[in-house]
């Protein structure tokens, strides 16, 4: 009766370590995790990072055209080069690796997806964004 109780709480752990592991907590690499304001410019935009029903909003100012390039200047993402752009893979220090665990970051602007990528979408002073941390 003991062998089978040990085994019973090493398997309870040992599924509690690999559920943990499994789920993780993007948080903890997080750069920032306070609302924040950045940079100097002529166009305001927000943006709202959301991964595991945790959020943070940037609010950034910047002359820069596209949402990436705006992105780049305050090392908010990281990504790869790829055929439609730039793949970002972090944000606000937070990986998402489709090819490690099926996580991605999705972009969304006033609500809803963006059918481009972040080199490809213009800003205008006033714009709203989201960058939502997603599993398949």
């Amino acid at each position: 009766m003991t062998r089978r109780t040990i085994l019973a709480i090493v398997s309870a752990i040992l599924i509690l370590a690999m559920s943990a592991c499994a789920t993780g907590n993007v948080w903890e690499d997080a750069i920032y995790e306070r609302d924040t304001e950045l940079g100097e410019g002529a166009k305001t935009i927000t943006v709202v990072v959301t991964a595991n029903d945790k959020s943070v909003t940037f609010t950034i100012h910047t002359d820069e055209n596209m949402l990436s390039d705006a992105l780049l200047e305050h090392g908010l993402i990281e990504g790869e080069d790829g055929p439609y752009g730039l793949y970002i893979k972090k944000v606000n220090g937070m990986t998402a690796d489709y090819d490690v665990d099926s996580a991605y970051w999705a972009l969304k602007q006033n609500g809803e997806y963006l059918m481009s990528g972040a080199d490809f979408t213009p800003i205008f002073d006033g714009d709203r964004f989201e960058i939502v941390y997603e599993k398949n």
